[in-house]
C-alpha cells in the first residue's frame, strides 16, 4: 500500500541558519528524458561524455536512510524522466520500506502511465505529478515534441483508478504558447476534481532567449483566480512551494509555483540530490556536493549523517534568479526540477 500520512510537526533535524527545516527530498534517478520540451530539452537528451553512473539501489538506500534518520519523511522521485530508469519499481519499493519515510511521490511526463500506474501504486508510490502543458493536442505536441496528450489523459485516469491518494498536474506557464488556456484548465480540474499547478518558466544557462520571450509572473494567474473568487489555501505540512487556490464552488484546485515572487525561498523545505549523488542545496546553486564517497558502506552512516547536517547549515538564504544568475544549472533535467 502507498504511504500518504504526514508527520507530527517539528521532527525534522535538518535545519539551516535561516530557520528553515528540511523534510522533503527531491531525488533524481536519471537525467535522461524522452520528451523534447521547448523550455527544458528542445533538442532532446544528449549524454555527456564521461558522465558517472547513476546511484545504485544500495547507494540510494543508504542515502535516503540517512535523510530519514535526520527527520526527512517525504521523497519525490524526479529526473529527467524517472520512470525510464530500469530499476524504477525496485527503487520505489526500497525507499518505501525505509523506516521514517512516510510519503513517496514521483514527477513524470506520463510516458506509458496507463499501463504502469497500478505497478507504481503497488510499489508504494502514493502521489504523482504529471506534466500537462496544454489541453490542445497540437499545442501539446509543439511544447513537448510528442503527440501524446491522449495518452496523458488516459494515464491520469489510470492513476486514480490505481488508488493513488494524490494525482496532480503540472503546467509550465508560457507567454504566447499556453497563457490563453486558463479557462479550459479551470473547467478541466473542476470537472475531474484535480489539482493543477502553474509553474513559472525559469531561466537556466541554456535558455535565456526562451525565458525572455515566454516568461510570465505567477501573478498573471493569481489575479485572475482571485477575481473569479478562488480562495487562497493555508500551506500544508510537507507541501512543496505551490500557493494553492480552491474553487469556491467545490472541486478543483489551482496551484502557482512562482520562484520569482517575493520571499519565495523563505518557506523552502526541500533538498535535492542528483542521479549521480550530488547534493544540491538549491536548484540554482553554484555546484553540487558529492556524497557518493560516503554511500559505499553501511558503516559510513554516522559520518554521512554528520556531513548532511553540516552541509545544510550552509544553504544560502535565497536564489539569485532576480540577478540573472541561475547558478550551475544547465537545464532542469540535469538535476530534477
Amino acid at each position: 500500500m502507498s504511504k500518504i500520512e504526514t508527520p507530527d510537526a517539528g521532527e525534522a533535524r535538518l535545519a539551516d541558519r535561516h530557520g528553515r527545516r528540511f523534510e522533503y527530498l527531491r531525488l533524481s534517478l536519471t537525467d535522461v528524458c524522452n520528451f523534447r520540451c521547448s523550455y527544458c530539452l528542445p533538442d532532446g537528451y544528449r549524454k555527456a561524455k564521461g558522465a558517472p553512473a547513476n546511484l545504485s539501489i544500495d547507494e540510494i538506500r543508504r542515502l535516503v536512510g540517512a535523510f530519514a534518520e535526520l527527520g526527512l519523511w517525504k521523497v519525490r522521485l524526479t529526473g529527467g524522466e524517472p520512470t525510464l530508469r530500469r530499476e524504477f519499481l525496485e527503487i520505489a519499493r526500497t525507499i518505501t520500506d525505509i523506516q521514517g519515510i512516510r510519503k513517496v511521490a514521483v514527477t513524470t511526463n506520463g510516458y506509458r502511465l496507463t499501463e504502469r500506474a497500478q505497478s507504481f501504486a503497488d510499489a508504494g508510490i502514493g502521489a504523482i505529478n504529471i506534466s500537462m502543458d496544454s489541453l490542445q493536442p497540437q499545442r501539446f505536441r509543439a511544447i513537448t515534441g510528442h503527440d501524446r496528450l491522449g495518452e496523458i489523459l488516459e494515464g491520469i485516469a489510470a492513476c486514480r483508478a490505481a488508488g493513488m491518494s494524490s494525482v496532480k498536474l503540472n503546467s509550465v506557464l508560457l507567454k504566447g504558447l499556453n497563457d490563453d488556456e486558463l479557462d479550459d484548465f479551470l473547467a478541466f480540474v473542476v470537472e475531474h476534481g484535480l489539482t493543477l499547478r502553474f509553474i513559472e518558466v525559469m531561466r537556466t544557462n541554456d535558455n535565456p532567449g526562451y525565458f525572455a520571450a515566454h516568461h510570465l509572473p505567477g501573478t498573471y494567474i493569481s489575479e485572475q483566480l482571485e477575481a473569479l473568487g478562488w480562495q487562497k489555501q493555508a500551506r500544508q505540512a510537507g507541501a512543496g512551494p505551490a500557493i494553492e487556490y480552491a474553487n469556491p464552488d467545490g472541486l478543483g484546485r489551482i496551484g502557482i509555483i512562482a520562484p520569482y515572487s517575493k520571499d519565495f525561498c523563505a518557506s523552502c523545505n526541500r533538498l535535492r540530490v542528483s542521479a549521480t549523488g550530488k547534493l544540491h542545496l538549491c536548484l540554482f546553486g553554484d555546484a553540487g556536493i558529492d556524497l557518493r564517497p560516503l554511500l559505499q558502506q553501511d558503516s559510513q552512516k554516522d559520518e554521512l549523517n554528520a556531513r548532511l547536517q553540516r552541509l545544510v547549515t550552509t544553504k544560502a538564504p535565497a536564489h539569485l534568479l532576480h540577478q540573472g544568475n541561475s547558478g550551475a544549472t544547465p537545464h532542469l533535467a540535469s538535476i530534477g526540477g
